[in-house]
């Protein structure tokens, strides 16, 4: 059981240390092409196609955690 406990310590600390390196990001001056207001979005399906499939990968992750 300590064991299990140890790689549970290490997988955090290497999760954890992934994220803090992402606050470490840099960040873009605009350029001046952003002076001129952006175009509107328009939704051409995918955005929904997406989040369908996020949700279906989510409901069989869900499923096989589960079923073992």
């Amino acid at each position: 059981m300590s064991s299990i406990k140890a790689w549970a310590m290490i997988f955090l600390a290497f999760f954890l240390s992934g994220l803090m390196q992402l606050t470490y990001g840099q960040i873009m001056a605009p350029s001046p092409a952003d002076a001129v207001a952006p175009p509107p979005i328009s939704n051409d399906g995918k955005m929904i196609d997406q989040g369908i499939a996020y949700v279906l990968m989510l409901v069989a992750l869900l499923v096989t955690y589960l079923i073992h």
